[in-house]
């Protein structure tokens, strides 16, 4: 639920489509997230395309980690079970932090939709460093399902009874 008494605080976000294919004038998928994340309010700080290779999604990944001006970093693609999809695996590698609910909730809520197929979906979630950190699969219906049923409000520090923003300031607390 959605505390008006709270003020709202935009967070900065990092947006990566992962794909061999995907080009700028066809990637429905992140342009269907960032239009969703800028309608809540935030601010994209950056949008990528990289392809489906380790070194590649690692570097970039490591580059938002380590920029203070992206708290957030919300990727779409790669998160299926072929050989190219690696996505989870570049993610978690970094993770000082894993979220274990996130992909357990998107598969939950996924299953009304598409049923049994849910359990193809590898959607992850963490902390690296004081970055939180989110992968969805590629598909535009995803990408609403994730956005929509989980990540706005976890994003939006009016939510109660509690959203990552209010934790935020103690990330990097040792």
């Amino acid at each position: 639920m959605i505390d008006e008494t709270r003020e709202f605080i935009p967070v900065n976000l990092g947006i990566m489509t992962i794909s061999d294919t995907r080009t700028p004038a066809d990637d429905t998928s992140g342009d269907t997230l960032c239009a969703r994340v800028e309608a809540a309010g935030h601010t994209i700080k950056a949008r990528t395309i990289v392809k489906d290779d380790k070194p590649s999604i690692t570097a970039q990944l490591k580059a938002w980690i380590a920029d203070d001006a992206i708290q957030v970093i919300i990727s779409t693609g790669g998160t299926g079970i072929t050989g190219r999809d690696i996505t989870p695996e570049c993610f978690e590698a970094l993770y000082s932090k894993a979220i274990p609910g996130f992909g357990e909730l998107f598969r939950m809520l996924s299953y009304d939709l598409i049923g049994t197929s849910t359990i193809q979906s590898r959607a992850t979630g963490g902390i690296a460093e004081t970055t939180l950190m989110f992968a969805l699969p590629g598909s535009t219906g995803a990408v609403k399902e994730g956005w929509d049923k989980i990540l706005v409000s976890q994003l939006d520090s009016r939510f109660r009874p509690c959203n990552f923003v209010e934790l935020m300031p103690r990330f990097g607390e040792k």
